[in-house]
């Protein structure tokens, strides 16, 4: 006696069946939430380069109207400028790296 009956065993494996279900719909529900993070994770960066971009723009041809600045402190600046770009893309570019590599579908 006390052997468990196959309708038994059958609700076991249902049971079993109908959580693994689930499971595998919550953890698709996550990799879509992830997706959407990343996309936008990945515009914000882009915004954030074209503000960097038009912002930089601005002072680049403030400096070149200025009339007060001596060419020494013109060449200073723009040369203070250049490395802010550099440093901007070198940002932009790792910024994004990151979040691409961060979620890689299979």
């Amino acid at each position: 006696m006390g052997d468990t009956s196959e309708r038994e065993i059958l609700e076991k494996i249902a049971d079993v069946r109908s959580k693994s279900s689930k499971q595998a719909s919550e953890i698709k529900n996550d990799f879509a939430k992830m997706q959407k993070l990343k996309a936008d994770s990945l515009k914000k960066i882009e915004e954030m380069m074209q503000n960097a971009e038009n912002d930089m723009e601005k002072i680049e041809q403030k400096v070149a109207k200025s009339k007060d600045l001596a060419p020494e402190s013109i060449h200073r600046l723009n040369v203070e400028i250049s490395d802010a770009k550099q440093q901007l893309r070198e940002k932009y570019v790792d910024l994004k790296r990151r979040v691409s590599a961060a979620i890689v579908p299979e």
